[in-house]
């Protein structure tokens, strides 16, 4: 059973023991050698497969392309890949995980973890693979570290609101990511506290990135407490030591960047010998954008299906999707942005637009990565009429919902309450996306497969796309020159169909 720590503030004259310190505890568990079971090696495998899926899909988008020409600016030997160049071109380790993380987070379409706070667990694979191909470290490795990052990640997301304090999200990727690195190269708990403590001191920013005109930097802000994250071991692993206590102290997060020096939060974490599960608890995309999407995109399509008579503006009066807080105030009417309802957004705002989102998929029926964003989709007349006849309401029932502990009553959905103009009133809800572990259509190894190759359709050679396939399956057994492997050739010329623009590099 897992062990719940209360954490709170102390004032420096306490002298709080390192060892009763939650950087010290997540470092414990880092080190913890408790093996992992069969579903967790096999979803860590369906996770890379996912990742590499999405991050070919972004190859040619601005975001990426300028990320990787900064990472392609610092080679490196030994060195880690960047997705779409050749596994023969390395760059620096930490610069790796910055490019590959952009292409990663890029289109918000990999896995996802919501509880008290939000977070996409995958984030953590880049910076950890990046230091596997660096080091030289074998699959066997690389599936401890990762299961660490993700199971860090989801206790803490569990445990510790950040956005309530407009704090981004990244403040417990950095931390989750520094010590899975520690995990896959087998340091000591030391030294993975104090990389832990620099990887959160230097990730705590704002969510204004995720508010207004939401721009390039989200996909930006991950790939950063990565690459901070790989920064932060470098540092730790040659004596360098952190801000002590980073939690606890009385000028530390909690106290003015979170709920306060009264604050007080349950962290529970596996005990020693207990198996790393976090992973299990996420889940991911079937549609490129933002999570709390999922179901009622799902059920757009449906209502398409069933009613087409609501793809016509003319013929709705109103429709008002009753959710949960979260999703009300992030994606909804409730975080009050005019942006978006505007046609001229910019995609990642659009990405963070219930009513936007809901609009399309009701007139298309379907969702698409590229299709349902493009500026002259969003600027259609009947599209922004209905657009803008769809608002959103908090329900207590689905906040209760969004925050169980029970797998099976933790939802993420809403009930869309729709008014035509000739007077009818319907009703429809849906609790689970249908990629959902509980959905409809739950996500399993041979839908992670078929996202992949839908979408490096056309960014891979069929011959590279096999290649991965059957290496990353057999991840657990890949010596140290095969997990140089697991990354992705965009195929030749591609890449150079777009600018690269210039910096500074």
């Amino acid at each position: 059973m897992p062990i719940t720590h209360e954490v709170r503030v102390h004032p420096s004259s306490a002298n709080l023991p390192r060892t009763e310190q939650l950087a010290w505890k997540l470092a414990e568990v880092a080190t913890d050698p408790a093996d992992l079971p069969g579903e967790v090696v096999d979803m860590v495998i369906n996770r890379i497969i996912d990742n590499a899926a999405v991050a070919a899909a972004s190859l040619l988008r601005e975001p990426v392309v300028a990320a990787r020409g900064q990472a392609l600016a610092h080679p490196y030997h030994p060195g880690a890949c960047v997705f779409g160049r050749s596994s023969e071109l390395r760059v620096s380790p930490e610069w790796a995980a910055w490019a590959n993380g952009v292409a990663v987070r890029e289109l918000d379409f990999h896995d996802t973890y919501l509880a008290a706070d939000y977070s996409h667990p995958g984030d953590n694979i880049p910076p950890i693979l990046a230091v596997a191909q660096h080091t030289g470290a074998d699959g066997a490795a690389l599936v401890r570290g990762i299961a660490t990052g993700y199971q860090l990640q989801v206790d803490l997301v569990t445990a510790i609101s950040l956005h309530k304090h407009k704090i981004d999200h990244i403040a417990h990727l950095g931390p989750s990511a520094a010590a899975g690195i520690g995990t896959l190269l087998g340091l000591e708990t030391t030294t993975i506290f104090h990389a832990i403590g620099q990887a959160l001191h230097t990730t705590t920013a704002t969510r204004q990135s995720r508010k207004g005109e939401i721009s390039t930097w989200k996909a930006y802000a991950p790939a950063f407490a990565g690459k901070v994250a790989v920064e932060a071991v470098d540092r730790a692993m040659r004596g360098q030591s952190s801000p002590v206590p980073i939690y606890e102290g009385e000028d530390g997060v909690i106290a003015w960047l979170l709920d306060g020096p009264d604050a007080s939060y349950q962290v529970n974490l596996p005990a020693p010998g207990e198996a790393k599960t976090g992973i299990l608890r996420t889940y991911t995309k079937e549609h490129s954008a933002e999570y709390q999407s999922q179901a009622l995109i799902d059920l757009a399509r449906r209502l398409h299906r069933t009613h087409p008579e609501l793809t016509d503006p003319a013929n709705v009066e109103s429709i008002v999707i009753h959710t949960s807080h979260h999703t009300h105030y992030v994606i909804g009417s409730g975080a009050n942005d005019p942006q978006k309802y505007d046609p001229r957004a910019t995609r990642e705002t659009l990405d963070h637009s219930i009513p936007y989102i809901v609009a399309v998929a009701l007139q298309d029926g379907d969702w698409h990565h590229e299709r349902s964003y493009a500026p002259e989709r969003a600027a259609r007349p009947g599209t922004v009429e209905l657009w803008r006849k769809i608002t959103t309401a908090e329900d207590p029932e689905w906040t209760r919902r969004y925050h169980s502990e029970d797998p099976a009553e933790k939802a993420f959905g809403g009930r869309m309450e729709i008014t035509l103009t000739d007077g009818r009133r319907l009703t429809e809800e849906i609790a689970m996306a249908d990629a959902h572990p509980l959905g409809a259509r739950p996500f399993a190894r041979a839908q992670y497969i078929e996202k992949f190759r839908t979408l490096s359709d056309g960014v891979l050679e069929p011959a590279e796309s096999a290649r991965f396939l059957e290496l990353v399956q057999r991840l657990p057994e890949l010596t140290p020159e095969e997990v140089v492997g697991l990354t992705v050739a965009a195929r030749s010329g591609l890449l150079g169909t777009v600018r690269n623009p210039k910096g500074l590099f």
